[in-house]
């Protein structure tokens, strides 16, 4: 009788502890989901700041028109193409605000402080958006890998959980003004 007793009891703390990680697993999918969802406001966000930025008529037409392709390229990617179009918008930002002096024909524009101040803070937050994407994907990574979770398919039919890798490197002139 006590045999049947420890039997149940480490039946039920095997069934606790595999519900518990099953419920932390669903956790960190519902994170990555709120994550991935705030990054791609964020390269949202960007890409339309660019976007704007190029047909404002306050940069030189070649610079204008280097941005409004990259930037309308980013918003028009394919997911499977999505990290190298973002990157190219990144790159295209550093091209064209390379120097400083880009960056004060940009303020001394009407209306280019709040253009300059609104490239800025997108720039700015779009690494934070993917960090904070990647740390979740990382953790969850992480716990998939145990065997627990292997054996007893606690992941269930949810994707393996891909990092967005891109450029997210700002132009040097845009984080000087954020203080990096």
């Amino acid at each position: 009788m006590t045999t049947l007793i420890w039997i149940v009891v480490v039946l039920v703390a095997v069934g606790v502890y595999l519900s518990w990680t099953a419920g932390r697993l669903d956790r960190l999918h519902t994170r990555i989901d709120a994550a991935r969802a705030a990054l791609d406001a964020q390269l949202l966000r960007r890409a339309s700041v660019t976007q704007e930025l190029g047909t404002a008529g306050v940069l030189d037409p070649a610079a204008s028109m280097v941005l409004y392709q990259a930037a309308h390229a980013a918003r028009q990617a394919e997911e499977e193409h999505r990290e190298v179009a973002e990157s190219e918008l990144s790159q295209a930002l550093r091209a064209v605000f390379a120097e400083a002096p880009q960056v004060e024909a940009v303020r001394e524009a009407p209306g280019g402080e709040e253009s300059l101040a609104e490239l800025t803070e997108a720039v700015r937050r779009v690494p934070m958006a993917r960090r904070f994407h990647n740390d979740a994907v990382r953790a969850a990574r992480a716990l998939r890998r145990h065997r627990t979770v292997r054996w007893f398919r606690l992941a269930g039919h949810a994707p393996f959980p891909l990092a967005f890798e891109m450029d997210d490197e700002p132009p040097v002139p845009l984080a000087e003004r954020t203080g990096h």
